[in-house]
């Protein structure tokens, strides 16, 4: 998993020569959050993608078994992780103009930081668990409908994060 803190360990001689110039410090690591962020989304969008291969697997299994009836939960669970997916790819970096100096609440990075820990840790859960379990073959429509319990949270940890970057979280 992506760790925004540890960008400065991959930095060259130019980069810390910049670093070194009043006002660009902040730029740069303006410039690493918002990159990290994008890291983070896209992996964890590429982690729900690849777990989508056994549940088309098990749908078709389903089909050819002629249960088109237990069709119904598993196109619901497939369309809400295509909905995440594009909401984990499709988010704004943000604008990051050069002279854009915006003071970061270093608390509420750290606590979002930790927030992303936590969504990308529910993501890699959740795909494994879709991974292991659709394969088998006989999923039961309880599991399915858990494993869609486990999307809509992630969609809302997603949606709290958001409002944790805007200000208007609580926590």
């Amino acid at each position: 998993m992506i760790d925004p803190k540890r960008h400065s360990e991959h930095r060259g001689g130019i980069e810390s020569f910049l670093r070194s110039i009043p006002g660009f410090r902040g730029y740069l690591e303006k410039d690493y959050r918002q990159e990290s962020d994008h890291l983070l989304r896209q992996w964890m969008a590429d982690r729900l993608q690849r777990s989508k291969r056994p549940l088309d697997a098990a749908m078709t299994a389903l089909i050819e078994a002629g249960r088109i009836d237990q069709l119904t939960v598993w196109e619901r669970l497939k369309n809400r992780l295509d909905a995440l997916i594009l909401r984990f790819r499709g988010a704004v970096r943000g604008y990051n103009g050069f002279f854009d100096f915006v003071r970061v609440n270093e608390e509420l990075l750290d606590q979002v930081y930790q927030h992303d820990q936590i969504l990308a840790q529910g993501v890699d859960k959740l795909a494994g668990a879709i991974e292991q379990t659709a394969g088998s073959g006989d999923v039961s429509e309880t599991t399915v409908r858990q494993w869609l319990g486990q999307v809509e949270e992630l969609d809302r940890a997603f949606t709290k994060r958001g409002e944790m970057l805007n200000g208007l979280s609580s926590s």
